[in-house]
């Protein structure tokens, strides 16, 4: 009879969760999120996927962790975006030891997985940590921060006056559509260390977030380019030694640096990409 009731319960609450429009911030949809979480005796990362219009596509569960943890797959959950056709995704896990607040691994896992979906136009628009009796939002509640820091993640150079010549919109379209199908491509046949190119990754994914005017930090770029972060930290070295891009320190987190595509290469990049994706 228990396991019945909270089984009705839960279906009331999932029919009160609205059918379109779905807001993280939405009240109805805390409350069934931790009805339904909250309790659970190991953490569960759950994805629900959206549309353009925000309507729920699918609600599913992809990770089962421990008491302590449960991992994070940014190719996992982007797959299974694309298949979807979802353009928006908010995640939602549990913390069983009934205390939301998220961890420094939460956060720096969410601040990645929002990187790699710029890059894939799909947007992470919250991450939900829920317990039986409370939540905590991670990007809403960093959001306040970000307007400050407004000025350090945007790109204002002068030098990427491309984003507004003649054919950059076509550019930026096509770059798109290439970093999709490249993704795609490796997902289709596998063995990433076969077919992975990451430096062109890495030049694309700075090409789109350059073409949108927003910031791309090392950590974010190193995790987009599939490689273990010690592989990728010395390849983007090599990038840099190079010329192809500059480091820009962060003027409000004197931890941080910001990658840049060196001016010349970018605007060849968007005569590349003018003439079509790949």
């Amino acid at each position: 009879m228990i396991v019945a009731a909270h089984a009705a319960t839960l279906e009331a609450l999932r029919a009160d969760v609205p059918g379109r429009g779905i807001d993280p911030a939405n009240p109805r949809l805390i409350k069934y999120l931790r009805a339904s979480m909250g309790a659970l005796p190991d953490e569960t990362l759950r994805v629900l996927f959206l549309d353009a219009a925000r309507r729920l596509v699918a609600d599913e569960q992809l990770q089962h962790g421990t008491v302590g943890r449960v991992a994070f797959y940014p190719r996992t959950i982007f797959r299974r975006a694309i298949e979807l056709d979802a353009t928006g995704i908010i995640l939602v896990h549990n913390h069983p030891s009934g205390d939301p607040t998220p961890s420094r691994s939460d956060v720096e896992a969410t601040e990645r997985l929002a990187a790699i979906g710029r890059s894939l136009d799909v947007e992470v628009l919250e991450h939900i940590v829920v317990t039986l009796r409370r939540h905590r939002t991670i990007l809403r509640g960093r959001s306040e921060v970000q307007s400050d820091a407004a000025s350090g993640g945007v790109l204002h150079d002068r030098t990427s006056e491309w984003r507004k010549t003649r054919g950059a919109k076509r550019a930026l379209a096509n770059a798109q559509r290439a970093s999709r199908r490249r993704l795609l491509r490796r997902q289709l046949v596998g063995a990433d260390h076969l077919f992975g190119e990451p430096a062109w990754d890495m030049l694309i994914d700075l090409f789109l977030h350059e073409g949108e005017a927003k910031a791309v930090s090392t950590s974010s770029l190193c995790i987009a380019s599939g490689l273990p972060m010690t592989s990728a930290l010395r390849l983007l070295q090599r990038l840099c030694d190079a010329g192809l891009v500059t480091r820009e320190a962060d003027r409000l987190d004197g931890r941080r640096n910001f990658i840049r595509l060196a001016p010349p290469l970018a605007h060849r990049l968007m005569t590349y990409f003018a003439e079509g994706d790949e």
